[in-house]
């Protein structure tokens, strides 16, 4: 019987709101568990998620029934209303509207984990906006400024 086989890798890239620097260094392990976690609750596997304070990066495996635009929609919104609940933050706690995704290929795995594992270290010489403004330009994906930021 024959059957699908499949590597569907993908790079998620999104912001806390208006990119406040919400993801501290004493809360944001928590955070990125957290994703972990709802990444696992909805059936798809995290291969690693960093960050900085103003943004994540999600390297995720995910299976062929997957819709990106459910399953980042439940990752968000899942992870926004447990962190209101339970960060006993002041301000209400979210993420941006939109989000980044850039598929993966195999091979290219290990340099994109190696890329997360080293957001504190890079983050030192460019800001978020910085960074992805290029990782769309690198991409070749077409966008309009106007758009980018909420």
């Amino acid at each position: 019987m024959a059957s699908t086989h499949h590597m569907l890798l993908y790079h998620f890239v999104f912001s806390t709101k208006n990119r406040k620097p919400y993801l501290q260094p004493q809360t944001r392990d928590r955070v990125f568990e957290y994703l972990g976690g709802t990444v696992r609750g909805l059936d798809g596997v995290p291969i690693r998620i960093g960050g900085w304070v103003d943004h994540v990066h999600l390297l995720v495996k995910l299976k062929t029934q997957h819709c990106i635009a459910d399953f980042m929609r439940e990752v968000k919104s899942n992870s926004s209303k447990h962190f209101n609940e339970s960060s006993g933050m002041i301000a209400k706690f979210g993420w941006q509207d939109g989000y980044g995704v850039f598929t993966v290929s195999g091979n290219a795995k290990a340099k994109v984990i190696a890329y997360i594992e080293n957001q504190v270290d890079h983050h030192a010489d460019e800001s978020y906006s910085e960074e992805y403004v290029r990782m769309l330009n690198a991409a070749g994906v077409e966008y309009d400024e106007r758009y980018l930021w909420d």
